[in-house]
């Protein structure tokens, strides 16, 4: 799900970032004197620089080039800074903005900031600190600064499908960035539609196994019966029906990486094969009288608790901690609310692209409709959301129409309270622990979907459960705790 990382090394080790910003700098400012001296001022330090005495302006002067930084002032005639800077969300929303502001208009440079602005200046503006204010930004360019985040020296491009930079994504990506040229077996945690595949290849990708294979082992989707001889292999005449030799995933990906997808479905029976793969470097094929030799360097994936299926006898603790050599949390995607309009610009390009509408316009005023959802599906579900709107929008600007209800309603609802208050008060604790029992009921004691629904993370929702000694099987609610349940709560 991150960061738009290309090849940055001659970036990183160069301090003078300039030659990296590809791009003058659009000036947007009404008054002429302050105009001229900003591009003034921006000649001497060697920047080119463009200008604009309105937003409509610039908005033209962006669409027609690449331009490296964005200075505007926010009061200014007919469209304001601030909804120049929402419109850039959707056109430009990797290129940084500074804003100017007066003394007397702070707040409206924090809400500039909010909005996705990277610094302010307030008037009257001294030189000195519009200098670093403009050096800061182009260091901290998106691109720029995503390379920085793994200490200058780990070539990225291989992370260049994963969008966003909020900072528990920047954690995962230069966690998986160092260790992707050892042989470190590695576990990615997260939800399902978080990425888990994509930053597997990454790490395969920045490795010396480059050139060999990456092989999948989807475990939740290939049937229990037929697991062991994908995974191992068999031989001729091992079975009814074995009418040859047949080279297993783990053989395939022999001297390559081998991606063990959703690894918490796999049968106990069969986690005993991993876990000697993992410390003999060895298989058993079907029907073979001898374990074969092979070298396989390992990355699972999972988006259930395996600690809590260790606790219950339904994983092997000691494949566990054989796992958990690195392991790498991906955060679900309403943790890092800031990477959605990004994302939604990234998904609607491509798609609009795909299907030949590339004169489709996004309205910014429908972000919130996507920032005020918790996406349950992660960026899966926000990419087919994306497609959907691409596919199904008549005319040349996408409106609300063509939004998905669950966006709709999510949107128009607003924030409300589950709770009816009784007069005579009522305990967090129990309130806490009566909701998680009945989110465990409406869904069959299905943990991810009560963690989802509950808009809390499946570790989080974990922790709650061992906090009020809640054990992990379906709740049985009493017939008197879901009547006070009735009564006191209210849970669309």
């Amino acid at each position: 799900m991150y960061a738009l990382i290309s090849d940055l090394n001659r970036t990183v080790r160069d301090p003078d970032v300039r030659d990296m910003t590809a791009g003058p700098i659009l000036i947007v400012e009404d008054d002429e004197s302050l105009r001229l001296a900003m591009q003034s001022q921006l000649k001497k330090l060697g920047y080119e620089s463009s200008v604009a005495a309105d937003a409509e302006h610039g908005i033209e002067i962006l669409k027609q080039s690449h331009h490296a930084l964005v200075v505007t002032d926010l009061q200014l005639p007919g469209m304001s800074g601030l909804e120049m800077l929402k419109r850039m969300q959707i056109d430009s929303p990797d290129t940084p903005v500074i804003v100017i502001t007066a003394f007397g208009t702070v707040e409206s440079a924090v809400d500039a900031m909010k909005a996705g602005a990277c610094d302010y200046i307030t008037k009257p503006m001294h030189l000195s600190a519009f200098d670093a204010s403009v050096k800061c930004a182009l260091n901290r360019h998106p691109r720029i600064e995503q390379a920085l985040q793994v200490h200058g020296q780990v070539d990225q491009d291989e992370f260049e499908q994963v969008i966003g930079s909020s900072d528990s994504l920047r954690r995962a990506l230069e966690t998986a960035a160092r260790v992707a040229p050892t042989d470190a077996t590695v576990l990615i945690l997260g939800e399902t539609g978080t990425g888990k595949e994509l930053v597997a290849k990454a790490i395969h990708h920045r490795s010396s196994r480059r050139e060999r294979a990456f092989v999948t082992v989807s475990c939740g989707s290939i049937p229990k019966e037929l697991l062991e001889s994908e995974l191992f292999g068999y031989t001729k005449g091992s079975f009814t029906g074995a009418i040859g030799h047949k080279k297993g995933k783990v053989e395939l990906a022999d001297r390559g990486t081998l991606f063990l997808d959703e690894i918490g479905e796999m049968p106990l029976a069969l986690q005993v094969g991993i876990l000697r793969l993992l410390q003999e470097r060895e298989i058993e094929k079907i029907g073979a009288t001898k374990p074969m030799k092979v070298d396989v360097r390992i990355i699972a994936a999972t988006h259930r608790y395996l600690e809590a299926m260790v606790e219950e006898g339904t994983f092997r603790e000691d494949l566990y901690y054989r796992l958990l050599v690195v392991p790498i949390q991906l955060p679900p995607l309403r943790e890092r609310a800031g990477d959605i309009p990004r994302l939604v610009q990234h998904f609607f390009q491509k798609y609009k692209s795909k299907y030949g509408r590339s004169d489709l316009a996004l309205d910014p005023e429908l972000l919130p409709y996507f920032s005020n959802y918790p996406w349950p599906g992660n960026v899966r579900q926000l990419e087919n959301a994306i497609e959907r709107i691409v596919l199904l929008s008549r005319n040349s600007e996408v409106t609300s129409d063509v939004l998905p209800e669950y966006l709709k309603q999510r949107y128009l609802s607003g924030e409300f309270l589950p709770v009816d208050l009784p007069d005579a008060g009522l305990d967090v604790e129990t309130v806490e622990k009566q909701l998680i029992l009945r989110a465990l009921q409406k869904f069959g004691g299905n943990q991810t979907r009560a963690a989802q629904f509950l808009n809390m993370s499946r570790r989080a929702f974990s922790y709650r459960l061992k906090k009020h000694g809640l054990n992990t099987k379906v709740p049985q609610i009493s017939e008197r705790v879901a009547g006070s349940l009735g009564r006191t709560l209210i849970v669309p």
